[in-house]
């Protein structure tokens, strides 16, 4: 019994973890990076930033956007702000992860999204408890308020990441420029305005915010890069395609495997056979 569930834990190592091995290790390495930038911009944030600093960018973009507001439109900000909370994002992200994980017959968008997410959500957590900044005052905010520690904006960071990802992993697997220039540009818009969102309602200062596309933008690029690093490495040892539902691992078992096109280029008939 013992042997059997040795050989069974053996038999998914070498399946899902081994070929990923690159896609983790450079992911956790990144990771660590960008909580250490996430630290490190708290701490200049703190030493850098003055009443006079405050007054030259963020109470005046603040101010700028309390004369946009209106009724309805605060209702419509407020409804989109909180697709990029708590509750909103998480559920957007397992959502279009899914699609893509269907589309792409592969579990990397799981891989990179979800671990991708959760260091955000650290650096994210780390830097409001290490500067402890607090938001506008409830006076210059639009219900329901928020008390949380306001630097980096939170919404704005994971946003950026979860968003960012799914718009570069889909576009691996669309072959049409036009498209993918229309979902960039879709992609683009839905980080901005989640951005500006939070300051238009009073909830972030512009600086939150402005920190928190840098981070999240930071992370997103080390990301891309071990995803692109895990196909060459393949490639160099001559495992064939990445890992996808219908044919899992390629491991050196004594046999050669040819080395077929890489799974995220898109192919001929308009999109990759296997992207993530």
């Amino acid at each position: 019994m013992t042997t059997g569930t040795e050989n069974w834990l053996a038999h998914r190592w070498g399946k899902w973890v081994v070929p990923y091995a690159a896609l983790w290790i450079t992911m956790l390495i990144g990771g660590v990076v960008v909580v250490i930038l996430a630290l490190v911009s708290a701490e200049v944030y703190d030493n850098v930033v003055d009443d006079a600093g405050l007054a030259n960018l963020d109470k005046p973009t603040l101010a700028f956007m309390e004369q946009l507001r209106n009724p309805g439109l605060d209702a419509f900000i407020t409804g989109f702000t909180n697709i990029g909370g708590g509750i909103g994002m998480p559920i957007l992200a397992s959502i279009l992860t899914a699609v893509l994980i269907y589309t792409s017959r592969t579990w990397r968008p799981l891989i990179l999204i979800g671990g991708a997410a959760a260091v955000s959500v650290t650096a994210t957590s780390l830097g409001k408890k290490l500067i402890g900044r607090t938001r506008p005052d409830h006076a210059d905010a639009v219900p329901p308020y928020e008390n949380s520690p306001s630097f980096p904006s939170g919404h704005t960071l994971n946003t950026t990441v979860v968003i960012a990802l799914v718009v570069y992993l889909a576009c691996l697997q669309i072959k049409r420029t036009s498209a993918r220039i229309g979902l960039i540009t879709a992609g683009v818009v839905f980080i901005v305005a989640m951005g500006l969102s939070r300051v238009y309602l009073g909830h972030h200062w512009m600086t939150d915010v402005i920190i928190g596309w840098v981070i999240g933008l930071a992370w997103v690029g080390i990301v891309i890069l071990a995803h692109r690093l895990f196909h060459v490495l393949r490639h160099r040892e001559h495992a064939g395609a990445a890992p996808t539902f219908d044919h899992p691992a390629h491991l050196h078992d004594g046999t050669t495997q040819p080395d077929t096109k890489d799974a995220d280029t898109p192919g001929t008939a308009g999109r990759s056979s296997a992207s993530g």
